[in-house]
């Protein structure tokens, strides 16, 4: 059965275009210009994932709102919110509201349907055990790479499909620097330097909330990041 898309974007040349290229991918897809037509289809039937631009018409942050209340009708939809405005206080705001991803108007619609499909499969996957095979551990660090997941001495840390795979470009060879480039090229997106600067914030953010004392992430000053294991901790896993 075809998996159910809703695309919330009051710009209907763009609204379309995203709308045509995802219905060739076998995905069925329905189309709404304003939060108000978008709610009053959802209180009728959820669909399996919806993608939000923030500014809907004359409601300035009408997607935040629709965030909001569909995050209140499913803890687990997915939520990807998809906007020109890619200053760092939107983008907290709207992971915060409980989005899974939020991209700029700018990514290819190839990484967009992948950034999809990744959303999907993390949604089947977090139904299924954990695969050994699958996980990536480095010290307290465990990545479930099946499930998209991450967990900090045992305790679940909340990223988005996007930051997961920074995550995970870091820690594959911990101690090497990773550009800004090499971790938009692994994560699947293509934004400026600042972009991926905030992401880095966000979780960094992430892991200070479940520990304190992490710092694993560190800022090569004209370099990129790097993730630092504590001396004598063991990293285990491909």
């Amino acid at each position: 059965m075809a998996r159910r898309i809703a695309i919330v974007e009051d710009e209907a040349a763009i609204r379309e275009n995203y709308a045509d290229v995802l219905r060739k991918q076998g995905y069925e897809v329905q189309t709404f210009p304003n939060r108000r037509e978008a709610m009053k289809a959802f209180d009728l039937r959820l669909p399996n994932l919806a993608i939000i631009d923030i500014g809907l018409e004359n409601e300035i942050d009408g997607g935040f709102t629709l965030c909001q209340s569909l995050r209140s009708m499913s803890e687990t939809l997915p939520i990807i919110f998809l906007t020109a405005r890619d200053n760092d206080f939107d983008t907290v705001s709207g992971l915060r509201m409980g989005a899974d991803d939020y991209l700029t108007k700018d990514i290819s619609l190839p990484h967009l349907s992948a950034r999809i499909a990744a959303l999907f499969r993390r949604q089947d996957a977090l139904n299924q055990p954990t695969s050994p095979e699958n996980l990536l551990q480095r010290d307290k660090l465990q990545l479930d790479i099946g499930r998209l997941t991450v967990q900090w001495d045992g305790k679940a840390v909340p990223l988005t499909v996007t930051e997961f795979w920074m995550v995970h470009a870091l820690v594959k060879f911990p101690g090497h620097v990773k550009s800004r480039q090499v971790l938009m090229q692994e994560s699947k997106i293509f934004v400026d330097g600042s972009t991926i600067t905030s992401h880095v914030k966000r979780i960094r953010k992430k892991f200070l909330q479940v520990d304190t004392q992490f710092d694993c992430i560190e800022t090569v000053y004209g370099m990129g990041y790097r993730w630092n294991i504590p001396p004598g901790a063991e990293g285990s896993g491909d």
